[in-house]
Order: C-alpha cells, then structure tokens, then sequence
C-alpha cells in the first residue's frame, strides 16, 4: 500500500477509536471519501486494510460495517501480541544476530532516530514512524526461524489494534505523540541491544512491555 492509501487507513484507524465512526456502524465508499475530502480509490484500499486488521466487516456486496469489539479484546489481543513477538525475540536471541540481520536492525533504528532527531513531530513523520516500526517488529518475526510464531502472529493481527501496523498517532497532539514515540524509539534500541547481546529472557520482557505503549503509557505521558 502506498503512503497516501496508508494515510487514510491510519485517519479511519483513529476516527474509529474515537467513536466518529461507531461500532455497528455502515461505512460508504463514498461517503468517507467526502467526508475526508479525498477520492474514493485510497478508501476503498483502505476499507480493505482495515477489514484485514479487524476493525471493519463486510456489510453486503459493496459495504462495510464496523466490527465491534470491546477495549479488553484490544487489550488482550495487543498482550498476545507481545507474548508471541517476545517468544520470537528470545529464540532469535538464542540463537544469534546475523551480520546481515544486524545491518537491517540498525537501519531501521538509524530511521527512528532520524524521525525524532529534530525534537518535534510534524504529520509527515507519522507514516515514516508506521512503517518503520512494522519493519522492525516483522525483522524480528521473520528472523526468529518459526514458522508457528509468525502463522500464529498472523492470525492475531486480524483482530482490532493488534498489529504492530496499526498504531494510532493522534496527529492533533504531536508533542504528546512525540513523547510515545521517543520511548517506542528507546525500546527499539534496548530491544536490538538485547538482541545482539543473546539476552534471551531481557528481550522477552522488553517485546512483551513494548506491545503496551499504546495502552498503558498514554496516561503517564
């Protein structure tokens, strides 16, 4: 998917977690498209997208509803999450970085730190930071050498929140998101760190703690 489709599926993420767009609720095409002043093309993909992420059902031939869900779900579904990535950080940890696997780790935390080097988030960094962090949780997925974790991650990621690629930033509040993303940031590294270090049990923590960001440390910041 492209950044501008991209784009729009992260506004629609953050429309629905506001209840703009209520659970039980009917999405058009075309209507969303007005709604947000843009073409109905990046809708529809992103309609698809969503629908992939469980956040949206199909509703007849042509429509979609938005699926319900409860704020425990999301919860329990982004803890699974960290469990399983923290299963594949361990075992990748055991058995050792690659020189290649290194290269990719620090290219993608090279990113990170390019994002937030300036001292402030402008709207533009949003989609750079979704991307980036969705390569840097699969990297470790695809590295840990099973196919179980990733299949069994996989399947979680169709229910609401739980992928690492369906964060929500509230571009509204970039000084906060700003914050959230500076210590996102400092996981990553502690994470890679860990990782190089064969510290097996530390980054099993540190990937199960780092899936609750989202949830647990808006309030703090």
């Amino acid at each position: 998917m492209s950044s501008s489709n991209q784009n729009v599926a992260s506004q629609l993420r953050k429309l629905i977690e506001d209840g703009h767009y209520p659970q039980g609720e009917r999405l058009g095409e075309e209507a969303v498209a007005e709604q947000l002043g843009i073409s109905r093309t990046p809708v529809r993909l992103a309609f698809r997208t969503l629908e992939q992420e469980g956040l949206l059902k199909r509703a007849g031939k042509r429509g979609f509803m938005v699926r319900e869900f409860t704020d425990a779900d999301v919860h329990c579904a982004v803890e699974v999450r960290g469990v399983l990535e923290g299963l594949a950080a361990r075992r990748l940890a055991e058995h050792g970085v690659s020189s290649q696997q290194r290269e990719e780790f620090e290219f993608w935390i090279h990113k990170g730190r390019e994002v937030l080097d300036k001292g402030y988030l402008v709207e533009e960094d949003i989609q750079s930071w979704i991307e980036l962090n969705w390569h840097f949780h699969e990297l470790i997925v695809c590295s840990a050498g099973s196919g179980v974790i990733a299949d069994a991650i996989s399947r979680n990621n169709h229910l609401p929140f739980a992928a690492a690629a369906s964060i929500v930033i509230d571009k509204g509040k970039l000084s906060h998101e700003y914050r959230k993303l500076q210590l996102a940031q400092l996981h990553h590294e502690l994470i890679f760190q860990s990782l190089v270090n064969g510290e097996g049990a530390r980054v099993e923590m540190l990937m199960r703690e780092h899936a609750l960001i989202g949830i647990r440390y808006s309030e703090l910041l």
